[in-house]
């Protein structure tokens, strides 16, 4: 380092603020990256847990004075192939990310333009169910769903029951949609209106929608929900979502073989 006696030497001369400015940044940088990889796993099992949370929630099961962990032991995580509505086996479920596995060559495929009703472009190969059981019975199949609001990205969990058409229930843990107007997905008062509700017509076809205005006495009042008022386009992406995931592209094979077990199991 230079003598500060020397005759000429500036404390505050360019070259020196300079030094002093990199270092400053390359101790920074290190310690910002630290601390990055050492809260890393904490900050995954928070997300996992607040996810759980909200399956427990979305099944009507969550209880704040157990510990998540517990009473999500009474869920079991499958993974299913959605081209074929098979479970996979020799993968786990609970660390398997949809989300990264749709950006990878091998573990996710695009979407055909016009059947990527959700605007989400890829999906994974395979997709985790969450199946809440009772003496030994299913008795919830929740689905994760994603697809584009107004101004995201919609995640969400759809709880279907055994026979794989009727909604038990439905969450949406992140978003960032209007306040006060299309943030009308997450209240309980318009959440109440989907347990009952027929996800398919009577030949199969998804029929959900979230209509405009409110839902009238008539056939098709099982299939509908209340719109959003003043947020027109976040409720059109709800409907185009799950429309998509109960699909022939998203869980439409699962939930046929559901269906069918329900009927068999009379």
């Amino acid at each position: 380092m230079p003598d500060a006696k020397k005759p000429g030497f500036s404390r505050d001369s360019i070259s020196n603020t300079l030094i002093v400015a990199v270092g400053v940044s390359l101790v920074c940088s290190v310690l910002v990256s630290s601390a990055a990889i050492v809260l890393r796993p904490l900050q995954e099992a928070n997300q996992n847990e607040f996810r759980q949370r909200i399956v427990l929630e979305v099944a009507g099961l969550y209880d704040p004075a157990v510990p998540v962990d517990e009473q999500f032991g009474n869920i079991e995580t499958r993974l299913v192939d959605l081209e074929t509505g098979e479970y996979v086996d020799g993968m786990d479920p609970q660390s398997f990310d949809p989300e990264a596995a749709a950006n990878d060559p091998q573990l996710g495929v695009t979407i055909p333009k016009e059947r990527d009703i959700a605007g989400i472009s890829r999906r994974a190969v395979y997709a985790p169910v969450y199946i809440v059981k009772e003496d030994g019975a299913p008795r919830q199949y929740i689905l994760p769903v994603r697809g584009k609001g107004l101004w995201s990205t919609l995640y969400g969990y759809l709880s279907v029951e055994p026979d794989g058409n009727t909604v038990s229930g439905l969450r949406f843990y992140e978003h960032a949609e209007t306040p006060g107007l299309g943030d009308q997905i997450e209240k309980e008062p318009w959440l109440a209106q989907w347990p009952g509700k027929k996800l398919y017509d009577e030949q199969g076809n998804p029929q959900i929608e979230v209509i405009r205005g409110s839902v009238q006495s008539g056939p098709n009042e099982i299939h509908q929900v209340d719109g959003l008022s003043g947020a027109t386009l976040t409720a059109n992406g709800v409907t185009y979502l799950i429309r998509y995931w109960i699909g022939s592209h998203g869980f439409g094979p699962y939930l046929a073989q559901v269906s069918s077990e329900a009927n068999d199991n009379g």
